[in-house]
């Protein structure tokens, strides 16, 4: 561990109970989304399927008191690749470049600040709550955190640190881990995810998945999310 350093975090847990109503902290269910900000759309022009969303909590640095959202294609299902305009600066609008497999991009990630009103209930992932947990996250002498699900503390790299920064010029920071292979169930009778593992739906072909973060809030989208095995 390296002494002294500790950081605030939160294991994220699925529960298994249907939710028969909206509420903020959810796989699938109701997004929560600003006023002005549409149900977001694959370049395929399918509407994304809401994987999860939740409250970031306030002492998490930088987002605390954010709503994360995270859209994903049920269709496109790819591994993700920073479009860069240096050498590690991402391009302008880079949740807008395409990829080397799409045109366009497969998923959408969002924090919105203003997120009070709740869509239309999400069709393809089951509607199920989500638990924040407090930990304490205190890096190990690699500078690795606890491997989880969970939002704030430290990644814990599975090949290594992989920063970026933000088109706007700010660095981009850790927000959100979401482990390799996560399922998300489905309601019965959904197509099937194309080069998925499991009943679900996975993110990015069953990756580790980090979320980088823009602290300055450039763009809602400004979320890169990093994928590595």
């Amino acid at each position: 561990m390296i002494e002294d350093v500790v950081l605030p975090a939160y294991a994220v847990e699925v529960g298994v109970e249907p939710l028969g109503g909206p509420v903020r902290d959810s796989v699938g269910g109701w997004p929560f989304l600003d006023e002005g900000q549409g149900w977001p759309e694959c370049f395929c022009g399918e509407r994304l399927a809401l994987f999860f969303q939740l409250d970031v909590p306030g002492d998490v640095a930088h987002f605390g008191g954010d709503h994360l959202l995270v859209f994903h294609c049920r269709v496109h299902n790819e591994a993700s690749d920073p479009p860069l305009s240096g050498d590690r600066q991402l391009a302008p609008r880079f949740w807008d470049a395409p990829q080397p497999a799409c045109p366009g991009p497969f998923w959408r990630i969002l924090l919105q600040r203003r997120a009070t009103r709740p869509a239309e209930v999400e069709p393809s992932v089951r509607a199920l709550p989500l638990t924040l947990r407090p930990f304490t996250d205190a890096p190990d002498e690699n500078g690795n955190g606890a491997l989880a699900f969970k939002v704030g503390g430290a990644p814990f790299w599975a090949q290594g640190p992989e920063l970026y920064q933000c088109a706007c010029g700010a660095e981009l920071v850790f927000l959100c881990h979401v482990r390799e292979y996560t399922e998300f169930a489905v309601h019965p009778g959904q197509p099937e995810q194309p080069y998925g593992f499991g009943d679900g739906y996975g993110l990015f072909l069953g990756n580790e998945v980090y979320l980088l973060a823009c602290p300055a809030h450039c763009d809602p989208a400004a979320v890169w999310p990093v994928n590595q095995n």
